[in-house]
């Protein structure tokens, strides 16, 4: 339930939040969003700047970044259950670049539902705890999600 996206038809930019989470989009409106360790590029006025390490976003505010036109070039992005307890300090402090980023069903948010990690413009990783929401994400995205695990032993191992 571990997806890369590496080159697509589909995605213009990676990471474009909007592209990435369209076919699964419905099922995500009860969460709230974690957001960390951040570069990005956007014409658009979104609710996340460089003034802070971390954000923690309602579903009204992260759907303003899903409706934008911002390609996130680095950054963990994270669904977790609404009011969830978070420990700050942990999340301020993680990178996309974390060994445990690429690894199969390790989250590096706990709590994350669903985690997006977006890796220097290139690759876009996306894990669930859901596997129903995970068949309908490969299924929209078809060969073009490769399984991370089997990704992880043809290109890196």
């Amino acid at each position: 339930m571990n997806w890369i996206i590496r080159s697509t038809k589909i995605v213009k930019l990676h990471t474009n939040l909007y592209e990435v989470l369209k076919p699964i989009w419905e099922d995500l409106i009860d969460y709230d969003w974690v957001l960390t360790n951040l570069d990005f590029m956007s014409d658009d006025e979104i609710p996340i700047n460089f003034d802070k390490d971390y954000f923690v976003l309602n579903s009204k505010e992260f759907e303003t970044l899903y409706q934008s036109r911002t390609q996130i070039i680095w950054g963990i992005i994270s669904a977790v259950p609404k009011n969830t307890q978070l420990d700050i300090n942990c999340i301020s402090n993680l990178s996309a670049e974390d060994e445990k980023a690429w690894k199969h069903n390790e989250f590096l948010i706990e709590e994350s539902f669903l985690e997006i990690v977006a890796y220097d413009s290139g690759y876009t990783i996306v894990k669930f705890k859901d596997e129903k929401i995970s068949n309908q994400f490969k299924e929209y995205f078809q060969d073009q999600a490769i399984d991370l695990q089997k990704f992880n032993e043809k290109c890196i191992n």
